[in-house]
């Protein structure tokens, strides 16, 4: 009688796909010359990259940790000629975190509203066309002119609730609700074009098992579809979110760029956000050898500040990507 044999065990899941095997003959030694200086001056650009980039991280690293003190930290900047002696950068790192809230706050709706429309309706083809071209126009636009254009629209009367308003009455347009709304330009852009991805990856039987248990497209959309581009739009929200911590131009144009937060009269939260301030960005450029201040120190550690946040940014979207990557290869 024979010896049953066992079958063979199931491969788990979550294995890696095997790597394909590399075709023979295909050492670099075997290449033309000219396709051997393309490889390594392909392997060059991408060593000088990295050699940059640790550049940068180590000297403003070195630098920072230098000048950084946790009194640097929690103090507000000090108004006065000697700005490397006194005050710190409580003010410019709160307006950070503001004005990054309000962008994002404004932004992630409106572009994932807009991906969804699109890429789930889109009629008529005309008015789609006309969209994706006006976001093309936002994507492309330079920071200055969006913050030009921003104070002469928040100049205008109507918008002197939201704005600085002068005690004769004078709306000069700038406050962190302007420099927000600004703000959220830069990152809807980001936001929509992930979302629109996200979205125009879902398999349509996603969409055709929803709509065959009798749920409406709306309702497909709401509870089905968003669901799983969560990690899309998580990932466009931190890359905005990194372009306005990052930003200058409209910081100076719309916020005012001075070195404390001034709040307005009214109620507390609304009068916080119809003044002015400061950012990350506009404090080290006042105290760069560039600017007025002159108190390199303090740039140096607002500088180091300003990194930190953009490299945990960075790793936020990094970290999104990687998940959803082992989720896909999962499933």
């Amino acid at each position: 009688m024979a010896t049953p044999v066992a079958p063979p065990p199931l491969a788990s899941p979550r294995l890696a796909p095997p790597q394909r095997p590399r075709p023979r003959g295909d050492a670099v030694s075997t290449w033309r010359w000219s396709q051997r200086l393309a490889f390594a001056a392909s392997w060059a650009c991408g060593l000088a990259l990295c050699a940059i980039a640790l550049a940068i991280v180590g000297y403003m690293g070195v630098r920072g940790l230098q000048y950084l003190r946790l009194d640097l930290l929690f103090s507000r900047p000090e108004p006065g000629l000697a700005q490397g002696e006194t005050g710190g950068i409580l003010d410019p790192v709160i307006g950070t975190v503001i004005l990054t809230v309000i962008g994002i706050v404004i932004a992630t709706p409106l572009a994932v509203m807009t991906a969804v429309w699109l890429v789930e309706y889109g009629r008529p083809t005309w008015l789609a066309r006309l969209v994706e071209s006006g976001i093309e126009v936002v994507a492309g636009t330079p920071d200055i002119v969006l913050a030009i254009f921003g104070l002469a629209v928040f100049q205008l009367p109507l918008f002197a609730p939201i704005s600085f308003t002068a005690s004769g009455g004078g709306v000069f347009g700038r406050s962190f609700i302007a420099a927000g709304a600004m703000m959220s330009l830069i990152a809807l852009p980001l936001v929509f074009g992930t979302t629109r991805e996200g979205l125009m990856a879902l398999p349509a039987r996603l969409r055709e098992g929803s709509w065959a248990l009798g749920k409406t497209k709306i309702c497909t959309i709401r509870t089905v579809l968003l669901p799983q581009v969560r990690r899309n739009i998580a990932t466009g929200a931190a890359l905005g979110m990194g372009r306005i911590v990052g930003d200058t131009a409209i910081v100076v144009v719309l916020l005012g760029a001075s070195l404390r937060i001034d709040p307005q009269e009214g109620l507390p939260g609304l009068g916080l956000l119809r003044g002015t301030g400061s950012t990350l960005t506009s404090y080290v450029y006042a105290n760069s050898p560039a600017g007025e201040g002159n108190a390199p120190q303090k740039a140096y550690a607002a500088a180091f500040v300003l990194l930190i946040i953009v490299l945990l940014l960075n790793a936020t979207v990094d970290l999104i990507g990687r998940r959803t990557h082992v989720d896909e290869s999962g499933s």
